[in-house]
């Protein structure tokens, strides 16, 4: 069979690669994507959407636990564990069709199977009906990653678990360990602990969210300690003995090992690129630590070849790839484009209470050498938060003392997931203190907090 030409070969369809291939037919270029599983990738399927769905329903339920707050009853309050995971995955399956729709309404040829990159320019991918030869000038990879798995640590699927079984539990977890703060595991912790599984998280670095500003993840800390979770930080897990029913965890903490039962571990201890397989070492792709290196603009110094998203390396955001993917189809194009600024992305982790994060925090933009100003404004100060009976939270911002230029901003709080991106949007407007100071907002909203965190650092805070 003679090998089908493109313009543009995508090996991945998450995130950051479908989007890559649409914006590139919207371009006029001949576009095919290669997906091995499933349309939209880890994200869609087995991250993002899903775990997100997942935390709705816990996010319900406290609610309904704490319907006396708001004037209301409701007895005998609880859950079907195998619905709420049917939900989950009705959502992700309903997204992921749609994403099947958006490629082929923009022609974009879908081959599932397995892609290798024999030389520079073909891709032979290994589908289900035998061998297909593609070729085309310019190849993205956008593989994407998978979870790592430690030695010792390793998952089985029944006691100890990968994202994958958390979000598809055989059982709901009485005594629970999650290895691993990061967005993932605190994810994971929140849903189980607030459905009442006794969860505690342990975390090699010195506190929980290790990439947030300190204050932030200080404050996590102690809501989630509220919440009951037992948090130990500054601590590691060096062994797991595995027996029916039961799982002993050896955690050493200030030098000593301490043992622990539980009857469920979850393994958040972070990703492995995908890059086996594939034929890069062959190419002269440089790999660091499994990951593609790449330039500002995601090329990786073979020409032609691009990588974006989770195996082009942090932040590991599904925005982020898409926003590279877009980048790297209009410069295929011909397009002028900009690169993708890694302190411009926004974090987000949707435990309960949400945190989200853009920019530098307070020590790393002293740590830069910035004169600073930081401004807060607390949740209990703000009326819309006070009546979402949802009093607890911190915004704040990190600016410039010389030039007024928003250098971070940190939440932690209801819904601050959503709020962040005002921050966002006014960092790549190159925004300064006085622009924010000057905006009118909205009344009553947890928008407001913003604007007062702005008005602190400067002196000029109304309502605190």
């Amino acid at each position: 069979m003679a090998a089908q030409s493109f313009d543009l070969i995508v090996i991945g369809a998450g995130p950051g690669g479908y989007v890559a291939a649409i914006r590139a037919a919207q371009l006029g270029l001949k576009t095919a994507v290669v997906e091995r599983e499933h349309l939209g990738g880890i994200c869609l399927n087995w991250g993002c959407i899903p775990t997100k769905a997942l935390l709705r329903t816990s996010e319900v339920f406290h609610l309904m636990e704490r319907a006396k707050d708001f004037g209301l009853s409701a007895d005998k309050v609880g859950f079907d564990l195998d619905a709420v995971v049917k939900r989950s995955r009705g959502v992700a399956a309903q997204l992921s069709g749609g994403i099947g729709h958006l490629l082929k309404k923009n022609k974009v040829t879908v081959v599932m199977g397995e892609a290798t990159i024999p030389a520079k320019g073909k891709v032979t991918v290994k589908t289900d009906k035998g061998t297909e030869e593609l070729t085309a000038k310019n190849i993205v990879l956008a593989t994407g990653a998978r979870a790592r798995e430690l030695p010792g640590l390793e998952a089985d699927g029944n006691l100890v678990w990968t994202y994958k079984h958390a979000l598809q539990p055989p059982r709901m977890p009485k005594k629970l360990l999650v290895i691993g703060s990061g967005a993932i595991g605190i994810e994971f912790a929140s849903f189980y602990n607030t459905l009442g599984a006794d969860t505690t998280v342990v975390e090699v670095m010195d506190r929980v969210l290790p990439v947030e500003d300190a204050e932030i993840s200080a404050l996590a800390k102690k809501a989630f300690t509220k919440q009951g979770m037992t948090i130990m930080e500054k601590a590691m897990v060096k062994q797991l003995d595995r027996a029916k029913g039961k799982v002993t965890a050896h955690i050493e903490v200030k030098g000593k090992v301490e043992k622990h039962d539980f009857d469920t571990v979850i393994s958040a201890v972070g990703i492995v690129g995908n890059v086996e397989n594939l034929g890069l070492e062959a190419l002269g792709v440089k790999i660091d630590r499994t990951h593609v290196v790449t330039d500002e603009f995601c090329r990786t110094g073979v020409d032609g070849l691009y990588a974006i998203g989770d195996i082009a390396g942090a932040p590991w955001l599904a925005h982020k790839a898409s926003h590279e993917g877009v980048m790297v189809a209009e410069l295929i194009a011909g397009k002028h484009t900009h690169p993708v600024k890694p302190e411009s992305i926004a974090g987000c982790t949707y435990c309960q209470p949400q945190v989200a994060s853009v920019g530098y925090s307070e020590a790393k933009a002293k740590e830069l050498g910035y004169d600073i100003k930081v401004g807060r404004f607390p949740f209990i100060g703000n009326g819309k938060a006070i009546a979402l009976g949802e009093p607890e939270g911190l915004i704040k911002t990190v600016f410039d003392a010389k030039t007024g230029e928003l250098l971070g901003a940190h939440m932690i709080g209801a819904e601050v997931t959503e709020l962040i991106q005002g921050y966002v949007v006014g960092r790549q407007l190159e925004t300064t203190e006085e622009d924010l100071m000057n905006t009118v907002f909205p009344h009553p909203t947890l928008s407001e907090m913003m604007h007062e965190s702005v008005l602190d650092a400067y002196g000029r805070v109304i309502h605190m």
